[in-house]
């Protein structure tokens, strides 16, 4: 299996869930916990989330074409998008069934074995989320990180949970299950707004991160120490991909070839230094008075 692409990842993604739903739901059979029966219903969210992240991810490879001439990136801020609003329902249902078991709360069954069938499914999670977030920082993919930030609340639930019931069932203090399972909800809950958050930032055409601009800013200063100038650099970012534009000014005696090579050039060693990355640039004479006020103008705004 090749994982050197971000869908790739999704299939670990759907079967560690599905192998998780059946330990947790097993484990809540066993000892009615309240805790584990929330923890059960998060990991069935894992699944929606890990087949809609699969969707989006193919999706996204898809060539782009007429109407989409820039590529189909921003379908994974669509999954991104719909796992941040399951995590926060997530977080609001597990307030909902928990709420009840403190005026009620009942002795549990069975907890030793129910804490270690939970215990699998955690590791498993832990590990599978560990995997998903370096792919998706190597891979820009924003699907890939908010499917690992799911699974990494989804294994502070189960161990915040696990404490609920260790505890409980150590004191005979029966509240502490749904004490703790609205806990951890209540941090979910953070992780979800954070994680929507950063989906409509995407959306909304947000440049590159300051390290990517640092990057271009040093390419540029090299050809800068040569008399070449630059100017209305604007960068955004769309799902993995990154695009980049920006104005070259060059002596005016310059035949077309000489500027075509350096346009090309600079292009390139950005594509080098942020792959992934389209590249637009626009030559303009250095001898234009409009180029010179439009580089003193872009001086005092961002990229």
């Amino acid at each position: 299996m090749n994982f050197q692409t971000a869908r790739t990842y999704t299939y670990l993604s759907i079967a560690a869930a599905i192998i998780t739903i059946a330990l947790k739901t097993g484990a809540y059979f066993l000892t009615g916990s309240v805790g584990l029966l929330s923890d059960a219903l998060e990991s069935i969210v894992n699944v929606v989330t890990a087949l809609a992240a699969f969707w989006a991810l193919s999706f996204a490879a898809t060539p782009a074409d007429e109407d989409h001439p820039f590529g189909h990136n921003k379908a994974e801020y669509f999954s991104s998008g719909l796992e941040s609003v399951l995590i926060i329902v997530t977080a609001i249902g597990i307030v909902a069934i928990a709420w009840p078991k403190l005026f009620a709360p009942q002795p549990l069954d069975r907890v030793s074995l129910g804490l270690l069938l939970s215990a699998i499914a955690t590791a498993i999670n832990g590990w599978v989320a560990w995997i998903l977030l370096r792919a998706g920082r190597r891979l820009r993919s924003i699907t890939l990180r908010a499917d690992a930030h799911h699974l990494l609340s989804d294994v502070w639930t189960s161990v915040g949970v696990a404490v609920g019931i260790f505890l409980a069932n150590l004191t005979g203090w029966s509240i502490l299950d749904p004490l703790i399972a609205i806990g951890v909800a209540v941090h979910i809950l953070l992780t979800g707004v954070r994680l929507l958050r950063e989906t409509a930032a995407g959306l909304l055409d947000t440049s590159l991160p300051p390290a990517d601009r640092d990057r271009i800013a040093s390419i540029f200063s090299v050809y800068e120490r040569e008399g070449i100038h630059f100017h209305a650099l604007r960068t955004r970012v769309s799902g993995s991909r990154g695009f980049v534009s920006f104005h070259i000014l060059v002596p005016g005696e310059w035949t077309i070839q000489r500027g075509h090579d350096l346009c090309e050039r600079v292009e390139q060693e950005i594509v080098d230094a942020l792959p992934g990355t389209n590249v637009i640039a626009h030559m303009e004479p250095l001898e234009d008075p409009k180029s010179w006020s439009d580089l003193e103008l872009d001086r005092t705004l961002p990229s």
